[in-house]
């Protein structure tokens, strides 16, 4: 069996990447094949001795879309190439946009001006009545312009559309093309009929062509975040490390290092690889990975990430893991993987498209032809045709979606809930379960003082005694003592000797006092008696909380209690999420006993704890397996990969960019609120788009019967343009309406 990659041309949508796997997992001796639409590629597993990749090729090919073999060797050049190309189709999107606006603006103000209650004021060149094919030829002009620039929904609507994979570019294509079309038969009929300038369907051509074009731009604009994220979690591993060789330091290429080699990790230096401490011992700040948010004290025998950051102590590690093998590779490949196997969501437009064109195109071929039977010139069989196209035009169908995200989107955007793409905006109101990350999701993620507890004496004092001795270390307990004195106006002294004791706390000397300040383990090795004080030691530690002994002259003087605290609006999110009938999981790569004190404090149904960087992606999976919909909300790097997993992510938009890169939806506020606004947002969102959709079916149904000329058939009229035109114009100015009432909305 052999495995390789294939860079895929030509994909839109979810269809397209369905399609392709489709076709490729029919040929013989195919085991695998998953397409990537975030990335064009398709991974592909087959026997080669039944298959070779020009026949894979040829077959992508058939099915209307391009495919070459990717080499490894070229993959940096291709992806520095793919992305210049994507920038730069990007900037042609939007020019091409920004032009279709300024046209569509003034065809809008030609074509329906006169249909408003108060006419607009238009030059007596560019009369309808005065002057018809002025009239009709300026509507074609910027027309024709417009469609210029949006091309590429007739060139892959069509060619997806014969290749019997419709999807929305076929829908906007034969709409938007049977509306232009009639109208031009129409432009040249008037000359001879005059009153054929009431038959012209320019501006609906136009406008569908716009806000499909607007929402193609805005996808492209959020396409590619994830391969940033993976190159930003890339350059959290330095590239270089000290290796020891014969007592000696040699700075090398991290390329070159290989199992079992020794390392020297210096103070304030990342650690370049996964291995396992020999000699030293330091705190090592793991958060970034794991979610842990209080540094880990890392002596001989216990074992180092790659990426982490060593704070006060030098460490020779040995090497245990290296290239793909290690904990920061991993998250990358399951990062990667998770987009890979995200569910293409089936998209509302595609889904309609692959109904409703057939359809109405079946009742124009068939009017059409009993029209022909029954003995009429084809000139009016022709007619029959594109009028039942015309007036089926999707043009409020078009408007019914975009507009109620736009707003929506909008109105995210005013709350501080950025809503990437309306995908994300369409699967939120599904969610079944919420998985919550602990640090700085549920609690705020950085120590702070909780409880000051001196033996004798006043807290006050205690409190500066602590914060003058840890004024001079880089400890974040340290730090969080030394802001809390700052927060109470206290101002610090210099101690007179200062010493970082690592894995245990330090050592100072301030006015004549020798002082130390650290765990427990400090405490034994300075044979300090923890005395009546134990029990309450206990207790702090029992909540998760990390107890500081203050030893002076040899006694003990008090604990300080210091943790990461919950943010004052986790537990009332958690409350309103819970009333709306949605399950609330905490995961945390924590220990067991914070994790479930925490979770206790807040609410939620379920804890998950002590869960490496990796699982918490497995986790979320077990959960989609379960069949359901899953919203992520995390904001560490380790939370990446489960935010790609999640149906839905949801970044807190303090946290790391890797995180808000791999995430949909992007809270600003970093307030856990956030999450039920956001999922109410979205319920009411569709509620509102699947309102437009029914405007908008009912309009364009009522239509096709009088089209098709069943009327006719009874004497009746075969196609009155200024009903049909006046329906078109309610059906849109209901459905913006409509979806502008969103913005009333008080989440």
């Amino acid at each position: 069996m052999k495995k390789e990659c294939y860079l895929i041309k030509g994909m839109t949508c979810a269809s397209c990447s369905s399609a392709v796997e489709r076709v490729t997992r029919k040929l013989d001796g195919v085991k695998e094949s998953q397409v990537n639409l975030a990335t064009n590629r398709m991974t592909i597993e087959y026997d080669e001795e039944k298959l070779k990749p020009e026949d894979i090729i040829a077959k992508i090919e058939r099915a209307g879309f391009g495919a070459e073999l990717e080499i490894p060797e070229e993959i940096k050049k291709e992806k520095e190439q793919e992305k210049t190309e994507s920038e730069n189709t990007h900037e042609q999107m939007k020019r091409r946009l920004i032009l279709s606006i300024c046209l569509a603006i003034p065809l809008l103000y030609i074509s329906m001006g006169h249909m408003l209650p108060v006419t607009l004021p238009l030059p007596n060149f560019l009369d309808m009545h005065t002057h018809p094919m002025n009239f009709a030829v300026t509507q074609l002009i910027l027309t024709v312009l417009i469609l210029i620039c949006g091309r590429k929904f007739y060139i892959v609507g069509f060619k997806t559309l014969f290749h019997g994979h419709p999807n929305m570019d076929s829908l906007v294509a034969i709409g938007t093309g049977s509306a232009f079309l009639y109208s031009l038969v129409m432009t040249i009929s008037i000359p001879s009929h005059p009153e054929n300038a009431h038959n012209l369907y320019y501006e609906s051509a136009a406008v569908v062509v716009t806000l499909v074009m607007l929402g193609k731009f805005m996808e492209s604009r959020s396409k590619g975040k994830t391969s940033e994220a993976i190159q930003k979690l890339m350059q959290l591993a330095p590239d270089t490390a000290i290796r020891m060789r014969d007592g000696k330091e040699e700075e090398v290429p991290v390329e070159q290092i290989r199992e079992g080699e020794i390392l020297l990790v210096k103070p304030g230096s990342k650690v370049p690889l996964d291995g396992e401490v020999i000699s030293g011992s330091s705190s090592v700040d793991e958060a970034m990975l794991t979610g842990e948010s209080i540094p880990v004290e890392k002596e001989v025998g216990d074992t180092v990430i790659g990426g982490s950051m060593n704070y006060n102590g030098a460490m020779q590690i040995k090497v245990t893991h290296t290239g793909d093998d290690t904990t920061l590779a991993k998250i990358i490949k399951l990062m990667e993987d998770a987009q890979g196997k995200k569910a293409p969501i089936s998209k509302l437009a595609d889904t309609v498209a692959g109904y409703f064109v057939p359809t109405v195109m079946g009742i124009a071929l068939l009017a059409a032809l009993i029209w022909s039977f029954t003995g009429y010139p084809l000139s009016f069989v022709l007619t029959i045709f594109v009028s039942v196209l015309v007036i089926a035009c999707p043009c409020s169908l078009g408007l019914a979606t975009p507009t109620a995200i736009m707003v929506g989107t909008g109105v995210g955007a005013s709350n501080g809930i950025l809503i990437k793409s309306g995908e994300a905006l369409e699967v939120t109101h599904k969610t079944d379960i919420v998985v919550l990350d602990k640090t700085g999701t549920v609690t705020e993620g950085k120590p702070k003082v909780i409880e000051v507890i001196p033996r004798q004496g006043e807290k006050k004092e205690l409190l500066f005694l602590a914060a003058c001795c840890e004024k001079m270390s880089e400890h974040p307990l340290g730090n969080a003592i030394v802001e809390e004195a700052k927060s109470q106006g206290m101002e610090l002294k210099t101690p007179e000797k200062f010493e970082s004791l690592t894995g245990r706390g330090i050592y100072a000397e301030l006015e004549g006092k020798k002082i130390f300040i650290g765990n427990e383990r400090m405490m034994r090795e300075q044979k300090v008696g923890l005395e009546e004080l134990k029990e309450k030691s206990d207790e702090i530690a029992q909540k998760g909380q990390t107890p500081m002994f203050v030893v002076v002259d040899g006694k003990l003087a008090g604990i300080i209690s210091v943790a990461d605290t919950i943010k004052s609006t986790s537990v009332e999110a958690i409350d309103k999420i819970r009333k709306m009938g949605v399950e609330v999981v905490m995961l945390t790569g924590d220990n067991k006993r914070t994790a479930e004190y925490i979770g206790s404090q807040v609410h939620v149904d379920r804890v998950v704890s002590e869960v490496l960087p990796g699982d918490k992606a497995i986790v979320v999976e077990h959960l989609q397996k379960e069949g359901k919909k899953v919203m992520m909300v995390g904001d560490g790097i380790n939370d990446a990969p489960a935010l790609a997993q999640a149906d839905i992510g949801c970044a807190i938009g303090s946290g790391s960019d890797i995180a808000v890169e791999s995430s949909d939806i992007v809270l600003m506020k970093s307030d856990l609120l956030d999450v039920y606004k956001a999922i109410r947002l979205s319920k009411l969102t569709i509620r509102n788009i699947k309102e437009n959709l029914f405007w908008a079916f009912l309009f364009n149904s009522l239509g096709i019967p009088v089209a098709a000329g069943v009327l006719y058939a009874f004497g009746g009229p075969l196609l009155n343009p200024m009903i049909a035109g006046f329906a078109m114009s309610c059906s849109s100015v209901l459905v913006v309406s409509n979806a502008l009432r969103l913005k009333r909305v008080k989440l």
